[in-house]
């Protein structure tokens, strides 16, 4: 596994650390990030079951950007961090730990970690000491290559399976590496990660100073200059990196590099895009960060979106000082365009940082080879939440022929919707079919971290047809904007899963499958020949029902009902897109038979 050197753990405090009391939990994990736009403070809970999605106890941001104080407004010359600045950070820490000792977390487990900003700054130790001298605490700070590294394994904690590079953009500077992760194994460049000092603030700096005394066309000769400075050092960079050739070769045939985001000044450009997104024409139906993505026409659409940041009377989390660093980013982002080879494919926003990149890393591998979506749903599950989710998986006809299931409906996504199902369960009628449309993306798995918003859309809409699919005028047009993010494939299949749902749902009211009383066994497959005319291919779906003489034919006649809302999804005029759209014809037979299967069975 790459990664280079362990990040050293802060090995205690003055007066503040010893062994945790009965008040404190030690799955608690305190994090400061000394960045150089800003300072974040966070608490995780990292306790069992739901640790791999790092659920936040308390997060708040101290608005103190250290790479702007290290800089004389008049002359733009690099100057120590103002005594006046250091002071409030010192304050804002000794108030965090305020709030760590409330919340019970144990002091070894609080941890200041420092990047750029503070490594680089004039007064670097002096800075340090006066946090340790005040607070206890060590300052645990990354090396450039260490930053890198760090962000790649946030990027990682973002999306169950990562193939491409990984860019970290902070305030001060960009670091660049090649990241692969599947399974819970993370693998980056043996080299670590290349280090640019082109951070979103220290580029508008550098920007400001090309123009500064010259006329106009000496300010775009020295800015030309610089952008050929920098397509060199990211060429430079991307043979130091030795990317792997599949990887490269993956990118030659898909027209392009995947690339990974995180740090303040991508996800600014990110919550540009889904201004964008979700104004002109179109309206984009989730607005968290983490999980979006946006195609190459979109990303690498500058001018469109240096327009927006200039004249939008105001955007969704983009601050005036991100504003301001848009042409900066914009220039960053030509630049990369115009210098990777192969170019870039698609862009994919994460939330992870350094928070979310030293607890990750630390995970055993058998915790973030979890699935993000089945960890988070894990505490809503029903007792025979496994038992629901083979019954479905039996459900969906095995690859044949060359027809599948699509893929993104995997074990896991069927696992969560298992879990869920039966959440929403316990409202009224007129509220639960919403409820759960609205659960992955302002509801209860809203906040869950590590989820594409794709997988966001197709929980989101089988639980919705769980209910039956009816709703409200005004959640309509959310159904259709969530159906916009997937395939009409993979639209057409949340509500043949969502009604299988439904089916167990009112067969297993509590979501206990009661081995006393008849049992089921699904099992589906492609056919062809279906229809009044025999002209159509589809699903054939069995359901065997155990035959109990107590039960004379009320379960199969009840089943018999419930299947036709299954079938319905297989009616031409129920298709995605309309009667022309795709879809296909379903058959469900319900039958009786001697079922020799063990007493503890549930399937």
């Amino acid at each position: 596994m790459g990664g280079g050197k362990q990040v050293p753990r802060n090995s205690g405090s003055e007066g503040t650390s010893g062994p945790p009391t009965s008040s404190q939990n030690t799955h608690l994990h305190a994090v400061v990030d000394l960045g150089s736009n800003g300072i974040r403070c966070s608490i995780s809970d990292l306790s069992a079951p739901v640790t791999r999605v790092i659920p936040t106890v308390h997060f708040h941001r101290v608005n103190i950007s250290l790479y702007e104080a290290q800089i004389d407004p008049d002359t733009g010359n690099r100057i120590p961090i103002p005594q006046s600045v250091i002071d409030r950070v010192v304050s804002a820490i000794v108030r965090f730990q305020i709030i760590c000792m409330e919340v019970g977390v144990p002091s070894p487990n609080i941890r200041l970690i420092a990047t750029e900003a503070t490594r680089t700054a004039v007064n670097s130790t002096a800075f340090t000491d006066a946090i340790r001298d005040t607070t206890g605490l060590s300052v645990e700070m990354l090396r450039k290559e260490q930053e890198g590294i760090i962000g790649a394994w946030g990027i990682a904690s973002s999306f169950s399976d990562v193939e491409g590079l990984a860019l970290d953009l902070g305030g001060g500077s960009m670091q660049m590496t090649w990241i692969i992760s599947h399974s819970g194994n993370v693998d980056i460049s043996p080299h670590g990660s290349v280090s640019f000092p082109y951070g979103a603030a220290a580029l508008t700096q550098k920007l400001a100073d090309l123009e500064r005394g010259k006329s106009k066309d000496e300010a775009r000769a020295a800015k030309e200059q610089f952008r050929r400075e920098m397509a060199s050092n990211f060429r430079a960079a991307f043979e130091k990196l030795e990317i792997p050739d599949g990887l490269v070769k993956k990118a030659r045939k898909q027209g392009g590099f995947p690339l990974y985001l995180s740090g303040g000044g991508f996800r600014g450009w990110g919550y540009l895009l889904l201004y964008l997104h979700q104004t002109r024409g179109q309206s984009y139906p989730i607005s968290i960060i983490n999980g979006y993505s946006a195609p190459k026409e979109d990303f690498e659409n500058t001018e469109v979106l240096e327009e927006v940041a200039r004249t939008a009377h105001e955007i969704f989390r983009v601050s005036d000082r991100r504003r301001k660093q848009v042409p900066s980013v914009a220039f960053l982002v030509n630049v990369l365009a115009e210098s990777l080879p192969n170019g870039i494919k698609e862009a994919h926003f994460c939330q992870g940082g350094v928070r979310e990149g030293v607890l990750f890393r630390e995970m055993l591998p058998v915790v973030r080879q979890q699935d993000p979506l089945e960890v988070a749903t894990s505490r809503y599950a029903p007792s025979s939440a496994a038992s629901i989710s083979a019954l479905i998986l039996a459900s969906l006809p095995r690859p044949a022929a060359g027809r599948s299931v699509p893929s993104s409906l995997s074990v896991h996504l069927i696992q969560a919707f298992a879990n869920a199902l039966y959440v929403h369960a316990t409202m009224a009628k007129e509220l639960s079919s919403s409820a759960a449309l609205y659960s992955t993306s302002t509801g209860i798995l809203a906040s869950t971290h590590g989820i594409p918003h794709s997988h966001r859309a197709l929980l989101a809409l089988m639980l919705q047809e769980r209910y039956g699919g009816e709703l409200p005028p005004r959640d309509v047009d959310l159904k259709s904007h969530l159906q916009g993010i997937l395939t009409p494939e993979e639209v057409w299949w949340t509500r043949y899963i969502g009604k299988l749902g439904l089916v167990l749902g009112q067969l297993y009211p509590t979501g206990t499958i009661d081995t006393s009383k008849p049992r089921i066994v699904p099992s589906a497959e492609w056919a062809s020949g279906l229809g009044k005319k025999g002209k159509k291919d589809g699903v054939k779906l069995k359901i065997t029902i155990q035959k109990v003489p107590s039960d004379p034919a009320h379960l199969k006649a009840e089943l018999e009902h419930d299947v036709r809302k299954i079938e319905k999804v297989g009616k031409r005029k129920n298709w995605i897109g309309g009667s022309h759209g795709w879809g296909m014809k379903i058959l469900v037979d319900v039958e009786e038979e001697d079922l020799l299967l063990p007493q503890t069975s549930t399937t």
